[in-house]
């Protein structure tokens, strides 16, 4: 920097016109440098993607190959799997608990029992295989691996309703039809859209009775159908795997792991070599017994625990042992690990199990954002997938005569009020939970409700199931809740009083 001011005063005492041209030349070198991510300098040089193309162009070369890959992980990687499990584990876990929310607690009691019926394998499923729960696991899965699934609504008389869920592959969706359902509408992957780019109808593949596709494809109209998957681009038409981003580096663990594997075992071995410092000594080579015809490979000499054996004249032992790998192996797996994990939102500690490098604050903190990274999913397949499943479900049931509902016709939404609570979660510190929530109630932070759904729990049934034991409990004269009984009357004791 120096050199370059002594140059430029030399210049500019020469030629100032010179020195001003210099100047201006080094200030438009510098607006030029405005991101260093669009340089095509030495760094970048090797970073060539393709022009900005729209989501359906981007993606659609690659989808299946992806696809492919993610299926092969899930399939054969346990690292693949580390990510998999407690995906679906958290977002739907043993399932997510339905709530009617009519004006009618009558009415909303028969909603509840007549959809606990229903969600059994025999009334929900077309196929009679899985429960609702089941179904939705699996929907969730396919989502993650495949990048989205298709829920077809079907109308048979195999169930208490008339109303069964059927799950389609993507593979299922017919690329090659270009043939459109309406006119002026586009098919576009096997998805029929209008001029405004909404989906009209999917075409989806018939299959022979040998399991081979059709030539021709039915169409289900887009009110029979759900489509499953994350759009992340206004252009985008088709899923693409949730792992896209990370399989690479799955991959490269799991060959990292084989390779260390592969070592660790040849390390394990112990090879003596016996070596002569006259190899033509004794017996003739022609008359080893390991050059004879069908002998070749090993001769069967080995060491047995507590050996002794003396040497002939001029032999003598080397012992070949290779070096491991297996100290630095834990190590790298532990960082790939850390950023598969971050690649899908989630801890380390969530996806290893690995809990051995937290303490309860940093466990705790992991655990909330994990939680909202699977909070954007349960939103996600309880606006596309679940509302759409209980409003045709409660239509059904009105269709059959299950829920007499008078006026229905007249109002439906008043009817189809409900809510969805998820799976509750389980505390890491009951103590410092429980003095948190206590605290948080008294402030009016929080409310027991909020509390009670955060455990997965109806606040209502909480309480109808808390009044029962107590009852019973005061019949039996035992005391549950910590209270004095005199007679059939409770009176808190005062310690609790002055709390």
């Amino acid at each position: 920097m120096m050199t370059i001011n002594v140059l430029d005063k030399l210049i500019s005492a020469i030629s100032p016109k010179w020195a001003m041209q210099r100047d201006a030349w080094r200030q438009s070198q510098e607006a030029l440098r405005n991101y260093d991510a669009g340089k095509n300098d030495r760094l970048n040089s090797g970073w060539t993607p393709i022009w900005n193309q729209s989501a359906q162009i981007t993606d659609k070369a690659y989808r299946d190959n992806i696809r492919a890959r993610a299926r092969d992980l899930e399939r054969n990687s346990d690292i693949a799997n580390s990510i998999i499990s407690p995906w679906v584990r958290n977002v739907v876990g043993r399932g997510i608990t339905l709530q009617a929310k009519t004006d009618d607690e009558t009415l909303n009691s028969r909603i509840e029992s007549i959809w606990k019926q229903w969600i059994k394998a025999r009334n929900c499923d077309v196929t009679g295989m899985q429960t609702f729960n089941e179904l939705i696991r699996m929907a969730v899965q396919r989502k993650y691996v495949d990048g989205g699934i298709l829920i077809a609504k079907v109308y048979t008389s195999a169930g208490i309703l008339p109303f069964q869920i059927q799950l389609i592959e993507v593979d299922e969706l017919d690329s090659n039809t270009v043939f459109s359902y309406f006119k002026n509408n586009t098919v576009v992957d096997g998805i029929e859209i209008n001029p405004f780019g909404k989906p009209v109808g999917y075409h989806i593949k018939e299959y022979q009775l040998d399991g081979n596709p059709g030539i021709q494809s039915r169409f289900i109209p887009v009110d029979d159908i759900i489509f499953y998957f994350n759009k992340s681009r206004p252009s985008q038409r088709r899923e693409i795997s949730q792992l896209a981003q990370t399989i690479s580096r799955i991959r490269d663990i799991n060959s990292f792991m084989e390779a260390v594997s592969v070592k660790e075992r040849i390390a394990a071995c112990l090879a003596v070599f016996r070596t002569k410092a006259n190899p033509d000594s004794g017996p003739g080579r022609g008359s080893r017994v390991d050059a004879l015809p069908g002998n070749a490979g090993y001769r069967g000499i080995s060491l047995t625990p507590g050996m002794i054996s003396d040497l002939a004249p001029g032999e003598d032992i080397r012992v070949v042992t290779p070096a491991n790998q297996g100290g630095s192996a834990a190590d790298f797996v532990r960082l790939q690990q850390r950023l598969s994990g971050a690649g899908q939102g989630l801890s380390y500690e969530t996806t290893s199990r690995d809990m051995s490098q937290v303490n309860y604050s940093s466990a705790r903190q992991g655990l909330i954002e994990d939680e909202r990274t699977y909070g954007i999913e349960q939103d996600n397949l309880i606006e596309h997938v679940l509302h759409e499943i209980y409003e045709t479900f409660v239509i059904s049931a009105v269709v059959a005569g299950e829920i007499k509902i008078p006026g229905f016709w007249n109002d439906k939404r008043q009817y189809l009020q409900h809510e969805w609570v998820p799976q509750g979660r389980k505390w890491i510190d009951p103590q410092k939970e429980v003095n948190a929530n206590k605290t948080a109630m008294r402030t009016g932070q929080r409310t027991f409700q909020q509390i009670c759904m955060e455990q997965g729990r109806d606040w209502k049934e909480v309480l109808t199931e808390i009044s029962q034991a107590q009852a019973y409990a005061l019949e039996k004269g035992v005391d549950l809740y910590g209270w004095i009984h005199q007679s059939k009357t409770t009176v808190l004791p005062a310690s609790a009083e002055n709390d």
